[in-house]
């Protein structure tokens, strides 16, 4: 197509083309912000897919189009580093900025495994440093304790310098044992 005498291709097919030169979760993020922005093909990845079988990332589309619960959108690079730490130690992919329902009141997780109740928080002092949102971070924590929920609350440090302890802990949480390398080692 062209727009405005430039030559341009489609929202989906953009996506198509990216998933030959982005990782996953770049492809992801692409694939949200299309989602996001209400973005429609006449020619539908499927289409394409089935078009191009072989082509350099149609993989990654696949897994995308036939997965049941996307990761969701992060906004920051320490939500992209929290995800990066779970993938790299095969930890089950959260849920990132989920909401959440509970007592009739809405929140939004930054990380959620809701089968398992985990909640995680991923604070920075200046996000989560004023008197408003310090007493609601734990207005928030105590509640969804109290609802059965388990919270943790990591820090950028704590994330980059005690990743294995961190691990543990979420495995833990999360019921889904240890391993003593992360996947690959």
């Amino acid at each position: 197509m062209v727009v405005d005498g430039i030559p341009a291709t489609s929202p989906f097919r953009t996506v198509f083309d990216l998933a030959a030169v982005l990782d996953m979760r770049g492809l992801e993020r692409a694939w949200h912000e299309a989602e996001v922005r209400g973005l429609r093909d006449r020619v539908s990845l499927p289409v394409l897919l089935e078009r191009y079988p072989g082509r350099r990332g149609t993989r990654n589309l696949w897994a995308l189009l036939e997965s049941p619960e996307p990761v969701g959108f992060t906004r920051n690079d320490f939500e992209e580093a929290f995800l990066a730490l779970a993938d790299g130690h095969g930890i089950s992919r959260p849920r990132m900025n989920a909401d959440l329902s509970v007592r009739g009141r809405f929140f939004q997780v930054d990380a959620l495994w809701e089968r398992e109740r985990v909640a995680v928080e991923l604070d920075s002092r200046s996000v989560h440093g004023t008197t408003k949102l310090f007493e609601s971070d734990r207005q928030r924590d105590r509640i969804l304790v109290a609802e059965g929920w388990r919270t943790f609350r990591i820090t950028w440090r704590a994330l980059h310098d005690e990743p294995a302890e961190l691990v543990a802990d979420l495995r833990a949480a999360l019921g889904q044992g240890r391993h003593p390398h992360p996947p690959g080692k």
